[in-house]
């Protein structure tokens, strides 16, 4: 696969499982810009939004943390944290290979620095003194679109096929 240099609002939906309404939404609230926004076109409509692959790569991340039950507001938490607190940009933390690395437990998120400490995404003021409990912190990484089944396989409303 050949890695492009821009991608298209409906890419990025094919691409993430979001819809390109939401990534109109995130981009007007600021939650998550795209690189080249929209612009008045000659003839009166608006060019589409364009995305770097960082940015696919930070929307797929988020687009699994949003079905994983993780709110918009708190999104926009982590986002601004990452990036007020810690100077980075969440794609600088995603896998285990880094200096700065997201780890999750459960619906939590934790953020491990160089030296091995340990912030609390919800409130990174300060690192933990002590890790959490349970322990089983899981590096946060790029999970890509889950594929829908064929409606052969699962009948609707969770009804199961009558036994033979």
């Amino acid at each position: 696969m050949r890695l492009k240099k821009l991608y298209s609002s409906r890419e990025v939906a094919g691409l993430t499982g979001l819809t390109a309404r939401q990534l109109q939404w995130w981009d007007a609230r600021r939650v998550f810009a795209p690189a080249v926004g929209t612009r008045r076109t000659d003839a009166g409509g608006f060019t589409e939004r364009r995305y770097t692959p960082m940015d696919v790569i930070e929307l797929q991340v988020l687009a699994d943390l949003l079905r994983r039950g993780f709110s918009v507001p708190r999104i926009r938490h982590l986002l601004g944290a990452l990036r007020d607190i810690f100077g980075i940009r969440l794609y600088e933390a995603i896998g285990d290979e880094g200096p700065r690395t997201l780890l999750l437990a459960g619906d939590q998120l934790f953020l491990r620095d160089e030296d091995g400490h340990l912030f609390d995404m919800d409130d990174p003021a300060q690192a933990l003194l002590v890790p959490p409990e349970g322990g089983n912190l899981k590096p946060l990484e790029v999970r890509g679109r889950r594929k829908r089944s064929s409606g052969s396989e699962k009948l609707s409303r969770g009804r199961q096929p009558a036994s033979e």
